[in-house]
C-alpha cells in the first residue's frame, strides 16, 4: 500500500494544473452572484429576506441538466473548429458574463432591483451552462479506469473552484472597500468592471487546456442514434432527426439507468439531493451574519475568503488523499457528521458576539469538513458517468445536488427572520439537516459497493467487506 508521500505524486501531473484552471473558471461567477451581490444589495438598504430570495437565481444550476444534452451535441458556429467543442462553449459563455458585468456597472439596485436580478440571472444561466462543459472537460482529462487520478482530479478541481470563489471574493471585497474609502459613489458598480478583467485572464489561460479528440464519443453517440431510429422504424431524413433527438435527450438517461439499475440509480439520486442542504443554508446567510455580528468587509475578506482559501486548499488536497486511501462512502459519512458538528461553532459565535479567534476557528474547521465532503462527493459522481455522455450525465447528477441546496436554501433569510434574528438557533437547525442524507447513504451502502466494484478507487477503503456493514 502506498504511503502518503507516494500518493501525493499524482498531484504533480501536468494535467492537474489544467484541471485547477477549469475549477477557477467554474468558481469565479459564484463570487458575482453570491457574496458580491449580497453585500451590494445589503449596503443599498435591502432587507435580509430580499437578499435571501435573490438566491433563487442559483436555481438554474439545479436545472442545467435539461439543456446539457444540447451543449453536449451542438457545435458553436465558427469557434468549435478553432478551439474545440468544449473550449468553444466556455469562451462563448465567458463573453456573456463579461457583458453582464458591464451592464451591472450601469445599474442602481435601489432604483431598479429587477434589472439587477435579471442580469444576475443571466450570469447564473451562463455560469451553469459553462459548468456543463467545464465538468466534462475536467473528467475527460483523466482516463476511464484511473480511479486514483480521478479522486486527485476531483480534489484539484475543488481547490480550483474555491480558489476562484474565495480569492475572487478577496479581489471583489477588497476592491469595493478601497473604492468606497476613496469616495467613489458607485463603488460596487466600478468593482464589477475590475472583475471583468479576471474573466479575460481566465479565458487566456483556457487556451492552454488541451481537449481530447471527440471522435470516439461522437461515434458512440451516433451508434445510439441509429439504435433509437431503428427501434422507431424511422428511415431517411425523419429517421436521422428522430434518432438524433432521441439520442440527445433520452440516450444519457437510458445509459445511466441501464448501467446502474433503476433501484440503485434512484437511491443515488436521493442521496445526492439531500447531502449538503444544511451547508447551503449556512452558506447563503453567512456573509449577512458576519456583517450583522460586526465584521467589516476587510475582516470577511481576510478570515472567510483569504484564510478560508488557504485552509480549503490544504484540506482539499488532504481530502483527496483520504478519498484515495480510506474510501469514498466512508469519507462521506465522516464528513457529513463533521459538517453538522462544525455548524454548531457558528451558533457559539452568534451567542458570544464578535470574536476574531472564534471566527477564524469556525472558518478553518468548516473548511476542513466541507473540503473532505466535497472531494468525496465530486469523485463519487465523476466515477458514475458514462464517457459517451460525460457532460449530460455529470450535469444531471450535479444538478440534483444543487436542486436540494438551492431550492431549500432560498428560504434561509425567511427562516432567520421567522426566528427573530436568532442566528444561534438557525445554525443549530442547519446542523441537523444532514441526517436524512446519511440515512439514505446507509441504506444503499452495499449496493454502492457492488455497483463500482470494478473501479480502481475504493468506495469503502481497506477491509471493504467489513466496512460495508458499518456506518463509517
Amino acid at each position: 500500500m502506498q504511503n502518503f508521500a507516494q500518493s501525493m505524486t499524482v498531484y504533480f501531473e501536468r494535467r492537474m494544473a489544467r484541471i485547477l484552471l477549469l475549477g477557477i473558471i467554474s468558481g469565479f461567477p459564484w463570487v458575482l452572484i453570491g457574496s458580491s451581490l449580497s453585500l451590494w444589495l445589503k449596503e443599498d438598504g435591502l432587507s435580509r429576506s430580499t437578499i435571501g430570495w435573490t438566491g433563487l437565481i442559483f436555481g438554474v444550476y439545479a436545472f442545467n441538466f435539461l439543456w446539457a444534452p444540447l451543449i453536449d451535441r451542438i457545435r458553436v458556429p465558427g469557434l468549435t473548429g478553432i478551439l474545440g467543442h468544449r473550449r468553444a462553449w466556455i469562451v462563448s459563455l465567458q463573453a456573456v458574463i463579461l457583458v453582464c458585468l458591464a451592464l451591472w456597472s450601469l445599474i442602481d439596485p435601489s432604483a431598479n432591483l429587477a434589472a439587477v436580478i435579471g442580469v444576475g440571472l443571466i450570469i447564473a444561466i451562463a455560469s451553469a451552462t459553462q459548468d456543463i462543459t467545464i465538468d466534462a472537460l475536467r473528467i475527460e482529462q483523466i482516463g476511464k479506469t484511473e480511479g486514483e487520478s480521478m479522486a486527485a482530479g476531483a480534489a484539484v478541481a475543488v481547490v480550483g473552484w474555491w480558489t476562484g470563489f474565495k480569492l475572487g471574493g478577496v479581489v471583489a471585497l477588497e476592491t469595493a472597500e478601497r473604492f468606497q474609502n476613496a469616495g467613489v459613489q458607485d463603488y460596487w458598480q466600478t468593482t464589477f468592471l475590475v472583475l471583468g478583467g479576471v474573466v479575460v485572464l481566465c479565458n487566456i489561460g483556457l487556451m492552454f487546456v488541451r481537449e481530447q479528440s471527440p471522435d470516439e464519443r461522437i461515434a458512440a453517440q451516433e451508434q445510439v442514434d441509429h439504435m433509437i431510429s431503428d427501434s422507431l422504424h424511422a428511415t431517411g431524413g425523419a429517421g436521422r432527426i428522430a434518432g438524433w433527438l432521441g439520442g440527445t435527450l433520452i440516450g444519457p438517461l437510458m445509459s445511466f439507468f441501464r448501467r446502474n439499475g433503476v433501484a440503485i440509480a434512484l437511491a443515488v439520486l436521493g442521496f445526492i439531493f439531500l447531502f449538503k442542504i444544511g451547508e447551503a443554508f449556512l452558506g447563503r446567510m453567512s456573509v449577512v451574519f458576519y456583517k450583522e455580528v460586526g465584521f467589516s468587509k476587510s475582516d470577511i475578506a481576510l478570515y472567510s475568503k483569504g484564510l478560508g482559501w488557504v485552509t480549503t486548499v490544504t484540506f482539499t488536497i488532504l481530502g483527496g488523499l483520504v478519498a484515495i486511501r480510506v474510501g469514498l462512502v466512508r469519507g462521506m459519512f465522516v464528513a457529513g457528521i463533521a459538517m453538522a458538528a462544525t455548524n454548531v461553532l457558528f451558533s457559539v459565535l452568534a451567542w458570544t458576539g464578535k470574536s476574531e479567534l472564534l471566527f477564524a476557528t469556525a472558518v478553518v474547521l468548516d473548511d476542513l469538513t466541507s473540503s473532505i465532503a466535497t472531494v468525496t462527493f465530486v469523485a463519487f459522481i465523476s466515477m458514475l458517468v458514462d464517457r459517451t455522455y460525460t457532460a449530460t450525465q455529470y450535469a444531471l447528477l450535479a444538478s440534483i445536488g444543487t436542486a436540494g441546496r438551492t431550492l431549500f436554501a432560498a428560504s434561509s433569510g425567511e427562516m432567520v427572520d421567522w426566528l427573530g434574528g436568532d442566528w444561534g438557533t438557525f445554525f443549530l437547525i442547519t446542523a441537523v439537516m444532514v441526517t436524512p442524507s446519511l440515512i439514505c447513504l446507509w441504506l444503499i451502502r452495499n449496493k454502492l459497493k457492488a455497483m463500482l466494484a470494478g473501479a480502481e478507487i475504493r468506495l469503502f477503503g481497506k477491509g471493504s467487506e467489513e466496512l460495508a456493514d458499518s456506518p463509517v
